[in-house]
């Protein structure tokens, strides 16, 4: 009996030794092996076994990029101005190793490391250019980070300057410069509606004008036109007079020519030609003899007529 029991025993502490040197090492992890306390190898993605009582995982590290939030460090500028400035800093394990082995707490090390760095840097510079300047702080923190901290396997990809907070009494003066530059801003807005208001007014009366000029203009032209109108018309009807009076002529003297006038009739018809010239404002007129003759024809039939007795 017993016998049985001792090979089913070590049967089960066998697959219990194995289940519990099996491995699984997930996605952007990996695994520092050591054997017999001496660094192995590195264990990437996949399944592993080790080897029990000889080997052991000495360090589990995270390849994902790691974001580090630092407290505030105090600072002082060129212009012996202190402020407290705190970082935030970007990393990423690239070799598990050189991490494991390269310094104890890596952590402790890298915030060191930034708040010297950062002092470094910022008592280079005055603050103004403390204040202005943090694109070209960020990009010098982070390569001389990135150079220190390559010997312990880790990559600096980035770092932030998140808060710089001078002393109170600096603070108190930019907002009041902040203040008179808001109402600089304010009183040059003002000023340039003030100029756009006034220019939109003079270019509305400038359009004003020209539209009064264009319908003056507009009016003078019908005017004129409407005068030339009424002087054409005039002419057309004098002229329509003028021909109507000739056609009446013309038919006047067809008809005579017509009933074949003898001739007293055509010395008759002369001299009332002749009356309604002398009616007109010639000074001087020649007489046709036939029209003499006729004229003293008149003259003596007057007086035939004049010397006859009266009737009692």
């Amino acid at each position: 009996m017993l016998k049985n029991i001792i090979p089913i025993v070590l049967v089960i502490l066998v697959l219990v030794l194995l289940a519990v040197n099996i491995r699984v090492v997930q996605q952007s992890r990996a695994y520092v092996i050591e054997r017999l306390g001496a660094f192995h190898s590195v264990w990437g993605v996949g399944v592993h076994f080790k080897i029990p009582f000889v080997e052991r995982v000495a360090k589990a590290v995270s390849l994902k990029e790691q974001v580090v939030d630092f407290a505030p460090q105090p600072v002082i500028t060129k212009d012996n101005v202190t402020m407290q400035i705190d970082t935030v800093l970007y990393f990423a394990i690239t070799d598990p190793k050189l991490y494991a082995y390269g310094v104890e707490q890596p952590m402790s090390a890298i915030e060191n490391l930034t708040a010297t760095t950062l002092r470094n840097i910022i008592g280079e510079l005055e603050l103004d250019q403390t204040l202005t300047s943090r694109d070209i702080i960020n990009s010098k923190m982070r390569a001389l980070l990135d150079e220190a901290t390559d010997p312990w396997g880790i990559k600096v990809n980035r770092v932030e300057l998140k808060n710089i907070i001078p002393p109170r009494e600096i603070q108190d003066a930019m907002e009041r410069q902040m203040k008179a530059e808001r109402e600089r801003r304010e009183s040059i807005l003002q000023a340039e509606g003030q100029k756009a208001s006034q220019i939109l007014v003079a270019e509305g009366e400038k359009q004003s004008a020209i539209l009064r000029a264009e319908a003056a203009k507009e009016a003078a032209i019908k005017k004129a036109e409407g005068e030339k109108e009424a002087r054409i018309m005039a002419a057309e009807a004098e002229a329509r007079a003028i021909l109507q009076v000739q056609e009446a002529t013309a038919q006047a003297l067809k008809l005579l020519n017509e009933a074949a006038p003898s001739d007293q009739v055509v010395k008759l018809k002369a001299l009332e030609a002749f009356t309604a010239a002398a009616d007109g404002k010639a000074t001087k007129l020649i007489i046709p003899s036939e029209i003499q003759g006729l004229a003293g024809l008149a003259a003596s039939a007057k007086e035939v007529f004049t010397d006859l007795p009266k009737a009692p």
